[in-house]
């Protein structure tokens, strides 16, 4: 699914939303064939870790503090028990805020005692995979989501709370005002069982420079509002 640019997939995904949803079929037509991401490594330890680091930070400066984060344990990511017991003045020293080194060292108590499975969070259903990693402090809906999308690779995932998914709609839709998560959710209802690729076409639109035409026949859902 991460890498599903021609696949059977990709192909019967982008059929499915062009045929439920003309506004959103629109967009495909401007952005093109669904690419999906690519495989990320490591375990899925390290991908919750990294999402923390990362978290309302830019991309360059969040992939700096990452990199000297796995400095403290030669340039890897840490064992949920290393993580655990690394102290919050080596933690704070290579960038993280308090509250960070909170959630992780959190997240590393939490897998080294076993009340979190964390490396076979793929066997369990979505909401299952949300309701297990949001016990851990700092990880709220939108970061599980995100490890949903990401890093299992599930089709169908709606982010509502995320601002570039809204943003997408908004402009995809001709809204006058940013659609709140029960407008997202609305919206993005027919876009089952591919909400996953549905969001992925929000963020690309995102990155559009102008807004897509919408001709005369298109999708009144969602618009106007």
């Amino acid at each position: 699914m991460k890498s599903a640019g021609s696949s059977p997939f990709g192909r019967k995904a982008v059929a499915h939303l062009k045929k439920v949803d003309p506004v959103l079929a629109q967009v495909i037509d401007r952005i093109g064939a669904y690419r999906g991401w690519p495989a990320s490594n490591g375990s899925h330890f390290d991908a919750v870790c990294r999402s923390i680091v990362f978290q309302q930070l830019s991309g360059k400066a969040a992939g700096t503090i990452h990199g000297r984060f796995q400095g403290l344990y030669g340039g890897r990511a840490p064992l949920p028990d290393e993580l655990a017991t690394t102290s919050d003045e080596k933690l704070r020293a290579v960038g993280l805020s308090r509250q960070k080194s909170a959630y992780l060292k959190d997240l590393g108590g939490k897998v080294a005692a076993g009340e979190l499975p964390i490396e076979t969070l793929h066997e369990l259903t979505d909401e299952e995979v949300i309701t297990a990693l949001t016990q851990v402090k700092g990880i709220g809906r939108w970061t599980a989501q995100m490890f949903l999308m990401f890093r299992l690779g599930r089709p169908d995932v709606l982010p509502d709370l995320d601002l570039g998914v809204q943003k997408g709609i908004q402009r995809a839709y001709r809204l006058r005002k940013l659609p709140t998560p029960e407008r997202v959710k609305k919206i993005g209802a027919n876009w089952a069982p591919y909400r996953t690729v549905g969001s992925w076409y929000m963020w690309r639109l995102m990155d559009a420079p102008t807004p897509v035409p919408r001709s005369g026949g298109g999708g009144g859902r969602g618009g106007g509002g």
